[in-house]
């Protein structure tokens, strides 16, 4: 949901990195909600260099515009650190684009 609601309120495709750091989680945790959200056709994935970027996909059915519809109507509170910390993140692409990996050393060591 909080990776749903990151995409929804940015606007914008995001990198994995961008979500590790913006939702202070380990990298294995984000990349496999990651695939089961783009396993049940949720996200679109786009590869560029080593990066890959992730997107909302226009709604294919009823209930995928209602799942979107409830997320985007969270409240602002529920989900005001996530976006606090996306905002941050986001001012450290170049060019519009992710180079710099996770920042946030302390997720990379964190074991499963």
């Amino acid at each position: 949901m909080r990776i749903v609601a990151l995409l929804l309120r940015a606007q914008k495709e995001l990198c994995v990195c961008e979500f590790v750091d913006a939702l202070e989680e380990p990298q294995y945790h984000i990349s496999r909600s990651l695939k089961i959200l783009q396993a049940a056709g949720l996200l679109v994935e786009r590869p560029e260099g080593k990066w890959v970027y992730y997107a909302l996909p226009p709604a294919a059915d009823d209930f995928q515009r209602f799942l979107l519809q409830a997320i985007a109507a969270l409240p602002e509170k529920t989900l005001a650190k996530d976006q606090r910390e996306l905002a941050h993140r986001l001012k450290l692409r170049e060019g519009g684009k992710c180079l710099s990996g996770v920042r946030k050393i302390h997720l990379l060591s964190r074991k499963p």
